[in-house]
Parts: structure tokens; sequence; C-alpha cells
């Protein structure tokens, strides 16, 4: 789910942001490299990018021919989070239809749950429509449920993933908050 990764990249600082002094290009670089990698989303080989955690080396700047911009190779480690099949997950339930409902889970804006991977759950029509099984327990928006990732689909329109997930297996469905059956 969570991965700690090293990456390489390219840094372009322009020329009028250069001074004489290192410290205040060592923070343009940082400024710079947090700035890009806010706006890079995910990868299909790493998943969504988290954070920057460390900037482990600053390379030597080279001089752009044309436009006097330095660039500056780095090297920093940054935490993804990436899904898996057969990774235990929990998601909230942001839409129930009626042959599944939707779930997200940190970046993961879609991942499906179809009816047919819900055993013992029928669904419930109404104004808030949810499934429920016969011992009441209910899957409805806003719900946290504990699911299995069965398959992972890389959409590079939208530099997104997709998954599908099921309650099939031990311990998977609502995840109750003990604190209020007390």
């Amino acid at each position: 789910m969570f991965l700690k990764v090293q990456l390489p990249w390219n840094v372009i600082i322009p020329a009028e942001c250069l001074d004489a002094k290192g410290l205040m290009l060592q923070r343009q670089i940082i400024i710079r490299l947090l700035e890009a990698f806010s706006s890079k989303k995910a990868t299909q080989e790493l998943g969504y990018f988290l954070a920057v955690t460390t900037l482990e080396n600053i390379g030597e700047g080279k001089v752009r021919q044309h436009t006097g911009d330095v660039l500056f190779p780095v090297v920093f480690s940054c935490l993804t989070f990436k899904l898996y099949r057969g990774e235990i997950l929990n998601g909230v339930v942001h839409k129930v239809l009626k042959h599944g409902v939707f779930l997200r889970c940190g970046p993961v804006e879609n991942i499906y749950m179809s009816c047919k991977k819900m055993p013992d759950y029928r669904y419930v029509p109404g104004e808030n429509p949810l499934f429920m099984n016969e011992k009441m327990s209910k899957i409805e928006k806003d719900v946290v449920v504990r699911c299995i990732v069965m398959g992972t689909k890389w959409i590079e329109a939208e530099r997104e993933f997709q998954a599908l997930v099921s309650l099939e297996g031990d311990y998977l469905g609502p995840v109750s908050d003990e604190a209020s059956l007390h």
C-alpha cells in the first residue's frame, strides 16, 4: 500500500532566481522540486505520489545554452500509495448504486464493489439506498468497509487507478466504531 522510493529528478532554476548564496540556491531547488512533485499525480509503476521525505543529493548544475537557466539533477526519497491484488484495505463508501458501491481509499477515488461480491447483502432502495444483510449490517454512504482488492487498472488519460474489491473472505465487511457500541 505505502511505498518508500528513491527517485531522480531534474530541477530547473531560472537565471533570475540565482544568487551567490548557496543556502538560497538550495532553498530554490527544494521549492521547485516540491512544486514539480505536487503537480505529478501518479505513475503506473509507483502509484500516487504523497510526500517528499528526504532530499538525498543535489548534483552539479548545468547551464542551459539558450535560456541561462540552470538544471540541477536531484535524488530524493518519497512516499507513494499503490493498491495491490490480494491486499486488505478500508474504504469509505461514497456512492451506492443498485448493482454495487463505489468507495474511496486514500487518493484512490474509484474503487468498485459489485453486489455479486457482497455475499448475503441485498439492495434496499430509497432516498438513501443501502445494502443490508440478515444481521442488519449496513453498507451505505460514509460507512467504512474492510475489503480485499481483486484487481487494479491504470487509466493513463486521468493518471489514476481504478480497483475492484470484494467482501469474500474472513473478517471483511462494514467496520463498526467500537466506541459507539458501548
